[in-house]
């Protein structure tokens, strides 16, 4: 059977769930099967989603409430959703305990990382010096900048080599990582932009945004097939 792959959404309001058509084509593609996941902080729903799906795609979107990192809102903080933060920790939370695999984006990236005791940045630009462009003003597909990926990484088993190029989007980041987490990749101003568990089947997260690049750069699209390949692994 093909795994069946959550995908969590962004919500512009009260009424609307929305995701990007290239996170479910990425899925497809990949061997998997893609389903949504709504809105919920009800505790039994969320346990229920995690025992019944065999992955969980952390989609990107916007900022995140700084007081689950033990900080004051700065100037620069956007749009935060309260409600996505509550319900995505708490399905990160199940499906480590169940060791399911987790792939996290942009946002994503940052929420696995905030639910497994790191920190991160609410905003680049104010709190750290000499950036490179991380809101890049160019098509959506674009390898905007080059990261290093660290050796001996599933990362580094996925894309195959120790430099590549990716898109980027995005004003809050990691700030820093805690064990059983390593950080697998950063750009070249130190800003973190991968890391993976050690010691899960597959927890992976990355900064950009791959599902934007499945079309245009040969190496992304073997990053969904490894997460899919986990997921189905785990089927037993």
């Amino acid at each position: 059977m093909k795994p069946i792959i959550g995908m969590t959404m962004s919500r512009e309001n009260e009424k609307e769930q929305i995701l990007g058509k290239g996170y479910s084509d990425a899925i497809i593609e990949a061997g998997g099967v893609p389903l949504l996941i709504p809105y919920t902080t009800e505790d039994e729903v969320i346990i229920e989603m995690s025992r019944a799906l065999d992955g969980l795609l952390l989609s990107g979107g916007g900022d995140i409430d700084p007081t689950l990192f033990d900080e004051e809102p700065l100037p620069g903080l956007g749009r935060i959703d309260p409600d996505r933060d509550e319900m995505e920790i708490a399905l990160i939370e199940h499906f480590i305990s169940q060791d399911k695999p987790i792939l996290g984006i942009c946002r994503g990236c940052q929420i696995l990382n905030i639910a497994l005791g790191g920190g991160m940045y609410q905003d680049l630009p104010s709190q750290k010096q000499n950036l490179l462009q991380h809101t890049q003003r160019a098509p959506r597909h674009h390898a905007s900048h080059t990261i290093t990926i660290e050796e001996n990484t599933i990362l580094h088993q996925i894309y195959r080599k120790t430099v590549t190029k990716v898109n980027s989007f995005h004003h809050q980041a990691v700030r820093e990582v805690l064990p059983p987490l390593r950080v697998s990749a950063m750009a070249r101003d130190g800003v973190i932009e991968a890391f993976e568990s050690e010691s899960h089947r597959f927890v992976v997260a990355v900064q950009w945004h791959p599902e934007e690049m499945v079309k245009t750069d040969s190496d992304t699209p073997r990053l969904f097939a490894a997460f899919v390949e986990a997921c189905k692994e785990q089927q037993g």
